[in-house]
């Protein structure tokens, strides 16, 4: 499978550059390109066989008085037709092949490239455009490589072909079509890049109706909530509209592109038969000649023809591929060093922040977290509690590197994460994210998704840990049960459940908890915080709450407020110092 680095992909500037980038996974599969190549020179030479084999059963046939002589040149001609359906066959395969298969690979490489780049990336680029792109942008491609490109070369092949033959035939009435031939570039070439343009409006067009239907089915439940099925419905229409409304000035742009090339080829087609019919009365050819010549003729006008509809798509699929490049040119910010540090080989679980500034690239000017200096001894569990917007997410943003600081480090073990590899950072990680992730997939899959070839057996034990293997066994399939989009056929406290139980597999050395209980019910967060406590055994846990009930027992409470540390100690001692914790603990306690 093709794997191509951005280095190698062409510069935005050049006329036609972007269809490199196809050629680039095209060209790792020869065989299928050469295969593809001489059954296409084969057909298309079988094609302007078949004038030359009119010429003669006219010649040589009709004006014998022998009728058996005719024969031999109408079994030819079968001939001809038979190798022709054959090397088309050939020619069909082996196209089709290649632009699925390149299709294919340029879906994974693209795929694997978007796994690597940083969330700020998504932050300003929407999933559900990116997935348009794999998907509708790709299938462009997939005509192109897989349809177009081979009717363009089988056309410029017979096209060129034919005018040589047009030539030995009568130089003279090819001479009067060669005058006509420069007047159809010209609207070729002005018109086709009228064209690109209006593809790739119309391919973001498209793109826009994907992103809608992403968004509104994704939010069904609040669309329906709120009941405004009929705005979505308008709205969505409306991206339609414009969808068609870019379609629609693309497709006149080739109508009038496809008539006046048509006209004039046919036009001057038709003039230069009225010469050859001259010619043929008064001697000068024969009727086998005129007759090749005319059949000769519709090939070389339909191949240049069909060569401005295949233009068409080709800067269609140039739209397409400059979408896709512009994915494949993206490097993550987030990325290892050159020579990466290594952890060491028996985990510690320490971790650091030292005089930690940082800020979001949406909002470059007010710093989520400011001169944030906080260490974390092995196996302690701290608690980091304060108002909404107070930076206690963004720790966590920090720690996994999903960002780098602008001033100061973050350290694991005593080693700085930005010299490590992000995957080796991570695999130091369990996390536990407020908004549980359950994937359509069995909840087998779902709790090993951190220690992919787990036992089942490990898997059991795990959601044993967790408080889940109650509700997952009486699940109609047990592990192997699917659990629907998003985890749609459990509540809230099971996909909560699932997800600790995730990261009690994986048995990671140090643990995030980003607010795990805050949106259940008191039962399921009784039943959750008693798997938490299990899951923190033995790790060095960071814990985000709201809930300060779920907190009391820690180690160590941080109060941030503004990016900033206001207070730490253990409950009973900030309560004592009536400040902002304090104020949070009344709030919550004297409203229970």
């Amino acid at each position: 499978m093709a794997d191509i680095p951005t280095a190698d992909l062409p510069p935005k500037s050049r006329k036609f550059s972007k269809l490199q980038l196809i050629w680039q996974f095209a060209k790792v599969y020869p065989f299928p390109i050469v295969a593809a190549l001489v059954a296409l020179v084969v057909a298309a030479a079988s094609t302007l066989a078949i004038p030359q084999g009119l010429k003669l059963v006219v010649d040589q046939g009709f004006g014998n008085d022998d009728s058996s002589a005719i024969a031999p040149y109408f079994i030819a001609l079968i001939g001809i037709v038979i190798i022709l359906a054959i090397a088309t066959a050939v020619r069909f395969y082996f196209v089709s092949w290649l632009g699925e298969r390149v299709v294919a690979d340029l879906r994974v490489s693209v795929h694997r490239h978007l796994l690597s780049l940083d969330p700020a990336f998504f932050e300003d680029n929407r999933p559900s455009e990116i997935a348009s792109r794999l998907t509708a942008d790709t299938s462009v491609i997939e005509q192109v490589v897989g349809t177009s490109f081979s009717v363009a070369l089988r056309n410029i092949f017979m096209g060129l072909g034919g005018v040589v033959y047009l030539f030995y035939l009568s130089p003279k009435l090819t001479g009067l079509m060669f005058l006509v031939i420069p007047l159809t570039i010209g609207p070729i070439i002005l018109l086709g890049r009228k064209v690109q343009a209006l593809s790739r409006t119309s391919q973001d067009r498209i793109a826009d109706v994907g992103a809608i239907v992403s968004e509104t089915l994704g939010a069904i439940r609040i669309v329906q909530a709120f009941t405004q099925e009929p705005r979505e419905s308008a709205r969505f229409a409306g991206a339609v509209d414009d969808a068609f409304a870019a379609a629609k000035r693309r497709i006149r742009i080739r109508a009038v592109m496809t008539s006046i090339v048509i006209f004039l080829i046919f036009a001057s087609i038709t003039l230069v038969l009225w010469q050859g019919a001259v010619d043929v009365i008064d001697g000068r050819i024969t009727g086998g000649t005129i007759t090749a010549f005319v059949f000769a003729s519709a090939l070389v006008a339909g191949a240049f023809g069909a060569l401005t509809e295949v233009y068409g798509d080709v800067m269609r699929g140039a739209g397409a591929a400059a979408r896709i490049s512009e994915l494949l040119q993206q490097v993550p910010d987030i990325r290892a060093p050159e020579v990466p540090a290594s952890l060491p080989a028996q985990a510690v679980g320490t971790l650091a922040f030292d005089n930690v500034t940082f800020a979001y690239p949406s909002k470059v000017a007010i710093p989520a977290i400011s001169d944030f200096t906080l260490h974390v001894k092995a196996g302690e569990t701290v608690a980091v509690v304060g108002p909404s917007g107070a930076g206690k997410s963004t720790l966590f943003q920090l720690i996994q590197r999903f960002y780098d600081p602008q001033k100061g480090s973050v350290s694991v073990d005593g080693v700085a994460i930005d010299r490590l590899r992000p995957s080796d950072l991570r695999q130091r990680l369990s996390v536990v994210p407020q908004e549980t992730v359950v994937f359509a997939a069995t909840a087998g899959q779902n709790i090993a998704y951190g220690r992919p070839g787990a036992s089942e057996e490990d898997i059991w034990r795990a959601a044993a840990d967790a408080n889940a293997d109650g509700f997952l066994r009486a699940l109609p399939d047990g592990l192997d049960t699917f659990m629907g989009e998003a985890g749609t056929r459990l509540s809230g406290g099971q996909r909560q459940r699932v997800a600790i139980a995730r990261a009690i597999l994986r048995d990671a050395p140090i643990l995030l908890l980003d607010e795990a209980t805050s949106a259940l019910d008191a039962e399921s967060e009784r039943e959750v915080q008693t798997a938490l406590e299990r899951l923190m055994q033995g790790r060095t846990t960071l814990v985000i709450a709201h809930r300060l009930a779920t907190v009391r027992g820690a180690d160590r409470i941080v109060v941030m407020d503004d990016g900033r540390i206001v207070a730490e100690g253990r409950h009973d001692d900030l309560i004592q110092q009536d400040g902002l914790y304090a104020r949070l603990a009344r709030l919550q306690f004297d409203a229970s």
